[in-house]
């Protein structure tokens, strides 16, 4: 096993966790906020599918799937307070755009030589990625951050532990 091994492993953990979270929410249940003033499951979404494609899009320009017209601005932080279902995505829709973000990163992870991982990433993301791996390995972990704030919703709806 090598280094993009383990990346690829690590973002498919996630994704397997995501998609058991997300199964059984309907649109209405992606707003739900666990607490007031915390972002609900569907800003979230956008959020994270923003943060991919510029991620991945800083460390392998052009690499990554165009988003929607006026999907970033949709997802700012700004927005984050909004609980208009008009002004987010459907599930399905989510679903279809974490999976076309998520084929950009890990085609960008096979055009990558392993040597190149360690380099620096992009000065703008060093803080908290210092490594073109680093930022690959944050597609996994920043996915992860989030679905923890889900498995709280969905014990508020009700829902029983899956993990």
């Amino acid at each position: 096993m090598n280094a993009k091994d383990v990346i690829r492993k690590s973002i498919n953990s996630t994704d397997m966790i995501v998609d058991g979270y997300l199964e059984d929410l309907t649109d209405a249940e992606l707003l739900v906020r666990p607490v007031p003033g915390a972002n609900h499951i569907a800003w979230q979404l956008g959020h994270l599918i923003n943060s991919e494609h510029d991620l991945v899009e800083g460390i392998a320009p052009g690499s990554m799937p165009k988003l929607p017209g006026g999907f970033k601005e949709k997802y700012a932080k700004e927005t984050a307070a909004s609980d208009d279902p008009k002004a987010f995505h459907t599930k399905t829709e989510y679903r279809r755009l974490l999976k076309e973000q998520r084929a950009g990163t890990f085609a960008a992870l096979e055009k990558t030589p392993e040597g190149e991982l360690d380099k620096p990433a992009p000065e703008e993301f060093r803080s908290y990625c210092p490594t073109v791996a680093d930022v690959f390995l944050l597609q996994g972990t920043h996915v992860m951050m989030h679905a923890g704030q889900w498995a709280v919703t969905r014990r508020k709806l009700g829902r029983k532990p899956l993990f």
